[in-house]
């Protein structure tokens, strides 16, 4: 199986709060192509993109590879991420010389997606459109012994 890209765009999710908040005059978003990856954890930028977006970064985290290397990377704040109609909102891991953007296994749950390695494409994991499911808790569960 070769890899493929879809479109997204990329919204720094804080930014609506600074807007309401008059901090900003308007919310910084950015449509690319990323590489949809169940290997990878989470979303994935490099420097340059999380620059354009102006998201900081919140901490940092030791993570490895695919190479094999380990290091530090940069976590940032969160990151809201359309595709079609669906969307879902998450930090992402800064790898300063990425080459790509990666959508990884979070992102894609989150936007109830999953990899057609046939047809090279993304498909909604319940049908074409998104699908919240809400699990109810068992009364029993809430009782105190």
């Amino acid at each position: 199986m070769g890899s493929f890209t879809e479109e997204i765009t990329l919204v720094n999710a804080a930014d609506k709060v600074r807007v309401e908040g008059g901090l900003r005059k308007d919310v910084r978003g950015l449509t690319i192509q990323a590489t949809p990856d169940t290997g990878a954890w989470t979303l994935v930028i490099n420097e340059e993109i999380r620059r354009k977006l102006g998201l900081e970064v919140e901490k940092q985290v030791r993570s490895t590879l695919a190479d094999g290397s380990s290091a530090a990377y940069g976590v940032t704040e969160p990151v809201k991420i359309h595709w079609k109609d669906r969307s879902t909102s998450l930090e992402a891991l800064v790898i300063p010389n990425a080459r790509g953007v990666l959508l990884g296994a979070l992102p894609l749950e989150g936007l109830d997606l999953r990899v057609d390695p046939v047809h090279q494409r993304l498909t909604g994991i319940h049908g074409d459109e998104e699908c919240y499911e809400v699990y109810e808790a068992h009364p029993s569960a809430s009782r105190t012994a």
